[in-house]
């Protein structure tokens, strides 16, 4: 098992989409970070909006976006450890080395921690390097030394790992490279906001809500900048659920990919 760890490991680090999707994370959480830095200090001068943030709740919700905006990235360069294996007809090659079909998708999984907690490092960096000096110097202080903003922290790294291995268990799934870029991106971008802001409004449905993928992750974290949005901040799985949640995805999805994709015959 180690070596098959070991091999899929440098099949990841060895190619560039790695770290170009790495650096258009750091920049991309950089700029929404500070641009949301700015609209919640400007809307707390002015004491405009329904929904203004302050304190600990602004900071919490903001250095929580490398979940709520930056989850599409650890998706998809999970889901390209194994939707480029068919794109390029390495599968075969790699299936003859590794003929355990079941170790051959753990060895993905497993590969896939390291990079997605680098990925979520650097994204959490990214978005405190860009949005603290803002909330410090013109809002109500970055927090960045309280234990609930500390967690919100270490947590968000964490999350973006097991994003990073959900991606591979979809990729599993769904082998065709662009399709399941697209959907990663349908679904992150739209469908999911969407869905989370319907079932919210409606009280027989809120529940739903919780267990959808992203808002496991908020849950995990505990804090949700969309939550904030539609007053539902507090309305998340406790932690140790919205964990056992998130795993399931991976479970269930890496569950379909070995027992369809993986059981058939490739040639």
């Amino acid at each position: 098992m180690r070596d098959a760890v070991v091999a899929e490991y440098r099949k990841l680090v060895t190619t560039r989409m790695w770290w170009v999707l790495l650096l258009a994370l750091a920049a991309y959480l950089a700029f929404i970070g500070v641009a949301l830095a700015f609209s919640i200090v400007v809307a707390a001068e002015n004491e405009e909006g329904d929904l203004m943030l302050s304190g600990v709740d602004a900071a919490a919700s903001i250095y929580g976006l490398t979940n709520a905006i930056g989850y599409v990235f650890p998706l998809v360069i999970g889901s390209l450890a194994m939707t480029t294996e068919f794109r390029h007809q390495t599968i075969t090659q790699s299936l003859l080395v590794e003929p355990r079909r079941g170790v051959f998708l753990g060895a993905k999984l497993l590969a896939t921690l390291p990079l997605g907690l680098l990925y979520g490092v650097v994204a959490t960096a990214a978005v405190v390097l860009a949005s603290a000096p803002v909330l410090a110097v013109l809002g109500d202080g970055a927090f960045l030394t309280e234990p609930d903003i500390i967690e919100v922290l270490l947590l968000s790294v964490v999350v973006t790992a097991l994003w990073a291995m959900i991606g591979v268990a979809f990729g599993s799934v769904l082998t065709n490279q662009v399709a399941a870029i697209v959907v990663i991106l349908a679904f992150t971008q739209f469908v999911e906001p969407i869905a989370r802001v319907a079932l919210g409004a409606f009280d027989a449905l809120d529940g739903v809500a919780k267990f959808l993928p992203g808002a496991a992750a908020d849950g995990l974290i505990g804090a949700s900048f969309l939550g904030s949005m539609d007053g539902g901040s507090a309305d998340l799985l406790p932690r140790w659920a919205a964990l056992l949640v998130m795993l399931a995805y991976a479970g269930i999805l890496a569950g379909v990919g070995r027992f369809t994709t993986l059981r058939r015959d490739i040639g």
